[in-house]
């Protein structure tokens, strides 16, 4: 109802993105589909985008949704396909699976009853949160309270830190101040009220949205000595398949091939901190994770640290240690809370939502549960929204 009124070409993706979606569920059609309908959403549009999708799943009507974040692609799928194969060359559909068997399936790399290995190693997700224990000599930034007023929009933060080795993912709705913080932190913003010392800490910041120059080549936006580097090239270059790149002119990249070079050239630089405002943005899900595994590799090889602004949950769980939470009224005012461990950080953000997670007993792997279902009830009255399976140590954390 808020932007019924305002003109379409001033909207912004995500405004877009949820009128596309009512648009195609208001008709009354047999088969419905949704490409990529999670883009520009916060978790919570997500959710409820879901939600609607699924409601639209009645006797004789078909759906079809292109997806590629996992927890999203769960709630609102009864069936999912595979494709695997190589970008650009060849794709090969598996046959439909069951949603929690046919992800799980994705998660592991290979496909049994097609004796098909499409990837050479599975990934893995913590069940349990380890509590953080940062020594005084790991801390490379402390920030004071400080505020920022941008018209009528106020961001309030409150203190915090970061330390080596630490990865902190930033959560909370669109237009609440993430992006603003990240800009405060990396010196491209000053506060209205008070002071950040970075104590000349060097950092490297990939931002929001990507403007490339004209005429200028990838190879040329890397130190030369970087993109031969054995270390680099192997951990970083070769995952997100860079080295085909190096010779295009970045201005005619598509939006995914931008966003990993980004990525890597931001990863390429000598910081202590690396400032990430949402890397995912336009990648596929084999990308997605490529790209939390290659800043977690960077974190732990150099003992530095990184902010990582995200909306997908799957990708935070898979990379981040420590959580920040956004809070307050969207476009109006903001409230940047200090980091904090994952499952406190992570029951605050769901309570919030009225959201719960359980963790898929095969994989590990983060799953939303039905509102209203005998999950989502008990864990909201034990007020464990995210970690189900609780352990001494997680309970004095």
């Amino acid at each position: 109802n808020s932007i019924l009124d305002k003109d379409i070409h001033h909207l912004s993706g995500g405004e877009l993105q949820r009128i596309a979606i009512a648009a195609v569920a208001l008709r009354d059609a047999d088969v419905y589909i949704f490409d990529e309908p999670s883009s520009y959403l916060d978790i919570y549009q997500r959710l409820k985008m879901a939600s609607l999708i699924r409601d639209l799943a009645k006797e004789s009507k078909y759906i079809i949704v292109a997806e590629h974040d996992l927890a999203v692609l769960d709630y609102l799928s009864d069936y999912v396909c595979i494709f695997y194969g190589k970008p650009g060359v060849y794709g090969i559909i598996s046959k439909p699976h069951g949603v929690r068997v046919g992800i799980n399936l994705y998660i592991n790399g290979y496909l049994p009853d097609e004796n098909m290995q499409f990837r050479s190693y599975s990934i893995s997700f913590d069940l349990s949160p380890i509590p953080n224990e940062w020594r005084p000599e790991d801390l490379l930034l402390r920030w004071p309270s400080f505020t920022k007023e941008i018209g009528d929009f106020k961001l309030s933060a409150l203190p915090g830190e970061i330390h080596k080795g630490e990865i902190i993912g930033i959560v909370g709705p669109n237009g609440i101040g993430k992006t603003t913080f990240v800009k405060i932190i990396s010196g491209e913003l000053q506060p209205t009220q008070g002071y950040i010392e970075n104590f000349g800490i060097s950092i490297s910041y990939k931002p929001q949205y990507i403007f490339p120059e004209a005429n200028k080549k990838v190879k040329d936006y890397f130190d030369s000595s970087i993109i031969e580097d054995p270390w680099f090239k192997e951990e970083i270059i070769k995952p997100l398949e860079i080295e085909l790149l190096l010779d295009r002119k970045v201005d005619t990249l598509s939006g995914g091939e931008l966003q990993k070079v980004f990525v890597a050239i931001c990863l390429s630089k000598d910081a202590k901190i690396f400032l990430l405002d949402e890397p995912t943005a336009h990648l596929d899900v084999e990308n997605r994770l490529t790209v939390a595994r290659c800043i977690k590799r960077i974190v732990e090889k150099k003992n530095v640290a990184a902010f990582v602004v995200e909306h997908d949950i799957v990708t935070i769980d898979l990379m981040a240690n420590s959580i920040m939470v956004f809070s307050g009224e969207p476009g109006r005012n903001g409230i940047a809370n200090p980091p904090t461990s994952l499952r406190k950080g992570m029951n605050k953000f769901l309570k919030e939502l009225g959201i719960t997670f359980r963790r898929d007993p095969q994989t590990k792997r983060p799953r939303v549960n039905k509102k209203g279902s005998w999950l989502d009830r008990y864990q909201k009255e034990i007020g464990e929204y995210y970690y189900t399976e609780i352990t001494a140590e997680d309970l004095k954390a």
